[in-house]
C-alpha cells in the first residue's frame, strides 16, 4: 500500500479543550500522515463511523474530562462490532496511571499523558501501523 497513514483524531464528550488535539493533528501532519480532525462534542458513534467512512489506520481521542474508561470502553465495542480489528484506538490526555493498565488489558493502544513528545505519538503510530496493516 503506498498511501501515507490515515489518522482520525477525536474529542468525544462534553470536554472542550482541543489545544492538545490540534496540536497533535498539526504534529502528525507533519509527521507525513493525512489527519482528519473531527473537532468538539463527538460520540463513539460519530467518530467510528467517521473512521469507516475515511477508511483510517488509526484513531487518537483525546480526553480531559474523566470520562476515558466509559468512553474507550464504547468507542472499542463499537470498533468491534464494525469489524474494525486492524485499526488502532490510541489517545491521550488526563488519565490515572492505573486506569492506563485497565484500557490497555481491554485492547486499547498505548495511552499519552500531556507532555509527551509528538515524535513519540507519530513513531508509536507508525510502528503500530506497519506491523498490523500490511504496509
Amino acid at each position: 500500500m503506498n498511501r501515507p497513514i490515515r489518522v482520525l483524531v477525536a474529542k468525544v464528550g462534553l470536554d472542550g479543550h482541543d489545544r492538545g488535539a490540534k496540536v497533535i493533528a498539526t504534529a502528525l501532519r507533519d509527521a507525513g500522515m493525512e489527519v482528519i480532525y473531527t473537532g468538539l462534542r463527538q460520540t463513539p458513534e460519530m467518530v467510528v463511523n467517521a473512521a469507516l467512512q475515511e477508511d483510517v489506520d488509526a484513531i487518537g481521542v483525546s480526553i480531559l474530562s474523566g470520562a476515558h474508561m466509559t468512553v474507550f470502553s464504547k468507542l472499542l465495542e463499537l470498533m468491534k462490532e464494525k469489524n474494525m480489528n486492524d485499526v488502532l484506538l490510541t489517545g491521550g490526555g488526563i488519565i490515572p496511571e492505573e486506569d492506563i493498565s485497565t484500557l490497555t488489558t481491554l485492547g486499547i493502544g498505548k495511552l499519552f499523558a500531556p507532555g509527551t513528545p509528538t515524535t513519540e505519538i507519530a513513531n508509536y503510530i507508525n510502528d503500530w501501523v506497519k506491523q498490523n496493516r500490511n504496509f
